[in-house]
């Protein structure tokens, strides 16, 4: 997340250069290392971190707000014990190997994509508390969060060692690193309030939308079912793999969620005495 003080120190071209050459770095690292990325600490490692700065940020959000230390408590617990819940659901699901080819009858992939992201967005959309929360919480934040999603180049490093297809992996690979370069760069600008910022932020939130609509659709059609009509000779295996599987059946959804929660907030400030008389 991106505070008021750190886009007063930090240019959106130092953030970008920043996270870039960290990213680099990474990427980097995970070549180099072969262990680090079979062991996938590093998806394990990136995603108890996120889960936990989501938490914290809602916190620090509903601190902003002028809702009684109660009703604080109350919605963070409303927003913190169902998260941590799917959490776990998906953890147990992707570490018992239930999302592995020809494990069930039924495509839970693409059930736990999209029916959990639905409802949440529905249910978050239509709260009042909510809107509270977002109308408090500089719009920075929820952009700057998704730098996260600069882990989406895992699968261009599988697919440099041979694990997964092209076809899948370098869209999606790419479309996740681009999205999470230009997340923080993109939540200092609005930050600062710079001229455009805010049409910026609502570009820079349809680009991860539509790299998340790209990766799974990719997904679906060049791995192992009956939705597959590619990779035949090469089936995309890690998308069901342990842990690997934990980015399209929690973090996908997840972002798609915080996407929506930032349209819904720049709408709100765009439109502000639509948001009143609402």
């Amino acid at each position: 997340m991106a505070s008021n003080n750190t886009s007063n120190s930090i240019s959106p071209a130092a953030a970008f250069a920043g996270i870039a050459i960290a990213t680099g770095l990474w990427l980097a690292a995970l070549i180099a290392i072969p262990g680090l990325q079979t062991s996938g600490i590093s998806v394990i490692v990136a995603r108890i971190a996120v889960h936990l700065i989501v938490l914290a940020g809602a916190w620090a959000g509903l601190s902003r707000t002028s809702l009684t230390a109660s009703q604080r408590r109350s919605t963070w617990l409303a927003i913190s014990i169902p998260l941590t819940i799917w959490h776990g659901v998906a953890w147990a699901i992707v570490a018992r190997g239930l999302l592995l080819p020809g494990v069930t009858a039924i495509p839970l992939l693409p059930i736990m994509i999209v029916v959990p992201a639905t409802l949440v967005i529905v249910l978050l959309w239509r709260s009042s508390r909510i809107g509270t929360l977002l109308d408090a919480m500089p719009a920075s934040w929820l952009i700057g969060l998704q730098a996260y999603r600069v882990i989406g180049g895992v699968f261009l490093v599988n697919w440099l060692v041979g694990t997964t297809p092209g076809l899948f992996a370098l869209p999606a690979g790419t479309g996740d690193v681009i999205t999470g370069l230009l997340a923080l760069p993109t939540a200092i600008a609005l930050a600062r309030g710079k001229p455009g910022s805010t049409r910026s932020a609502v570009i820079w939130n349809f680009i991860g939308i539509t790299d998340l609509a790209v990766a799974v659709t990719l997904g679906a059609l060049t791995s192992p079912g009956p939705l597959q009509r590619f990779a035949f000779d090469h089936p995309n295996l890690s998308t069901g793999a342990y842990p690997m599987a934990i980015i399209p059946a929690f973090t996908v959804p997840t972002s798609l969620i915080l996407h929506a929660l930032s349209l819904r907030q720049l709408l709100r400030r765009s439109h502000p005495l639509a948001t009143v008389a609402a």
